[in-house]
């Protein structure tokens, strides 16, 4: 079997990386960035990200969270090429669990046909708006991002303000539809 091959027309988008530097990805990761292989090739993940600051808490959030296998996923928002931003499925494994930067391989799925964004969010509304579709609570979204239940809850208020939404439930769904 031709493993070239099938990296480059896997039905999911693929990305190599080595110290948070794209490596090589595959033809799915281009057009769902669109992006040329020159734009991609060599550049640091944070060209992907919608700033700089969410490119670093991410980065910090995967060390945080991999499991044993060295496996982390979640769904947050990705930039385009275009400057476009989207909803994206992230999934990836770090070769060396003990060194989670060092090298993996990261599957990236655009949800955007289910998912839209229909609401300016401030980069901090992004992480809590992805964190809570994951079903995590004040106290978890906290931990996980370094605050207090207290800042995560100002931020879900502003989210049910900016949904229309009356209760966490009802914001939830709406961020899944939306």
């Amino acid at each position: 079997m031709d493993y070239r091959l099938a990296f480059d027309l896997a039905p999911i988008g693929l990305i190599l990386s080595e110290q948070r530097v794209i490596r090589d990805c595959n033809r799915h990761v281009l057009a769902m960035f669109g992006a040329e292989r020159e734009q991609l090739i060599g550049q640091s993940f944070e060209l992907l990200y919608p700033t700089p600051a969410e490119f670093q808490r991410t980065g910090e959030r995967i060390v945080a969270s991999l499991d044993t296998q060295g496996y982390y996923a979640d769904d947050r928002i990705m930039k385009r090429a275009s400057g476009q931003l989207f909803w994206c499925h992230v999934t990836g494994r770090a070769l060396n669990p003990q060194d989670p930067h060092a090298s993996g391989i990261w599957s990236f799925e655009d949800l955007s046909a289910h998912r839209q964004l229909t609401a300016t969010l401030t980069a901090r509304e992004r992480e809590i708006a992805a964190l809570l579709i994951d079903g995590l609570t004040s106290k978890l979204i906290g931990k996980k991002l370094g605050i207090s239940p207290r800042t995560v809850d100002v931020y879900r208020a502003r989210l049910m303000k900016k949904y229309e939404a009356a209760t966490t439930p009802e914001l939830v769904h709406k961020l899944l539809i939306a």
